[in-house]
């Protein structure tokens, strides 16, 4: 491999787009992915506008897009009670120039991996092969350390590395070896995917519940000719301390009837959960997991990226967004820096804190947090919300949050593009 090559570790989310976004700009690389082979696994993943931009600044098309999911209309919270206690429109219908899209995870994953494959060559994806750790060489370039799964070791050597393997990331490991144990705030998630009618708008993201006991669902299909799509739920409870979380795996299958229960009080006239739950063909138990924010993302030559860098809670829906806005901020720097260290610490300088932030946010229920004051001031019972929560402290909340996260209407629709439309690096350099 030749040593100006960029080098990529996980073949995720991040680790894709972060192929394509060198690929657009004339940086050389390769990803190194642990599995033999790529399955569209996952359920649904809402994808925000700020990413869906970048998406399409990458040559990925809203009909592209609507082969794995559907365009989000609405976002809503409605008390245990069923009543709304707020709502708004999302992606065009909001004002943005883009949509936000609710896509199924692997289908979107797939779709990446395609575009790799067509726009860098089959090789680009090294399938069954681990990077393990690193060695930063004294030129200032590093060499990534690689396990097959044969259990051969090998080594690559590369411009630059990102870690882009997610929560258990051995880059993130060793850049960072006295990082704290991984944090369970306390929640147990099951998802899956049934067939239905999709409410409200049509297309509406819906959390039903507490801030403690509640269900999240929305469709991430299109509707077929007899107006069914495929509903994505996320059922959640959490917990008291002392509940053995670990016992949970990381998408491990469970059966229905293992949890249907704690949700069997939600039934309104338009909708009924039990039912839901019961029409799924197989349902995934996941905790909600995530890691305290690091004081930084690089090691001179190694930068993490996506889940490596800043795991968090899945309240905010803006996970994979974030990991596609990283790969275009690392794009951006290399172009205002060139491929190397200092391009970086530039990166690491824009992100790392504010993204933390939003980790932290998330933990603390981000914009479900709505659900919290619900909670606190009249025990979730309300007949007419405004009296509980107002109108403005409702927008003001949730108008706080996407600003963190980065996709406030406004400031992203007069945002200049991150990676200027043409733009490449002219040279491949330290």
């Amino acid at each position: 491999m030749q040593p100006n090559t960029v080098l990529i570790a996980g073949g995720g989310i991040a680790g894709l787009t972060l192929a394509l976004t060198l690929h657009q700009i004339g940086v050389p690389c390769t990803v190194f992915e642990s599995v033999r082979q790529l399955q569209p696994l996952g359920v649904g993943i809402n994808i925000q506008p700020n990413a869906v931009r970048e998406l399409e600044d990458l040559g990925i098309s809203e009909a592209e897009m609507d082969q794995v999911g559907i365009p989000a209309r609405e976002w809503a919270l409605v008390g245990l009670n069923g009543r709304d206690i707020y709502s708004e429109a999302r992606g065009k219908l909001a004002g943005y120039h883009w949509h936000q899209y609710a896509v199924h995870r692997g289908k979107f994953h797939l779709m990446l991996y395609r575009k790799v494959l067509e726009r860098l060559g089959p090789n680009a994806v090294r399938l069954g092969q681990q990077v393990t750790g690193y060695r930063k060489e004294a030129d200032g370039s590093v060499t990534a350390l690689i396990t097959t799964r044969d259990g051969q070791q090998i080594e690559e050597r590369g411009r630059l590395l990102f870690g882009a393997e997610g929560i258990h990331s051995p880059v993130r490991a060793q850049m960072h070896p006295g990082q704290p144990p991984i944090h369970w705030g306390g929640t147990i998630m099951w998802r899956g995917t049934a067939r239905g009618v999709p409410i409200r708008s049509g297309s509406s993201f819906v959390g039903l519940g507490t801030s403690r006991h509640r269900i999240v669902f929305y469709p991430i299909s299109h509707p077929d000719p007899s107006g069914l799509a495929d509903i994505n739920w996320i059922a959640e409870q959490t917990y008291e301390a002392g509940h053995d979380w670990t016992k949970s795996g990381w998408f491990r299958p469970v059966e229905i009837s293992e949890f249907a229960d704690q949700f069997s009080g939600f039934v309104y006239d338009w909708l009924d959960v039990p039912d839901l739950l019961a029409r799924s063909e197989v349902a995934y138990e996941n905790p909600m997991i995530d890691r305290d924010p690091l004081p930084t993302w690089v090691d001179g030559p190694v930068a993490l990226l996506g889940d490596a860098a800043h795991p968090m809670y899945p309240t905010g829906s803006n996970g994979a967004s974030q990991a596609i806005v990283d790969a275009r901020v690392i794009g951006r720097k290399l172009l205002d820096h060139g491929v190397n260290q200092a391009a970086l610490a530039a990166y690491d300088a824009q992100s790392c804190e504010s993204v933390g932030g939003v980790a932290l946010r998330n933990r603390g229920a981000g914009p479900f947090g709505l659900l919290n004051l619900v909670e606190e001031r009249c025990g979730g019972q309300f007949d007419d919300i405004d009296v509980v929560v107002p109108p403005e402290e409702r927008s003001a909340f949730m108008l706080n949050y996407q600003k963190a996260a980065g996709f406030a209407r406004d400031a992203l629709n007069a945002a200049p593009r991150t990676i200027p439309e043409g733009a490449r690096v002219e040279t491949v350099s330290a």
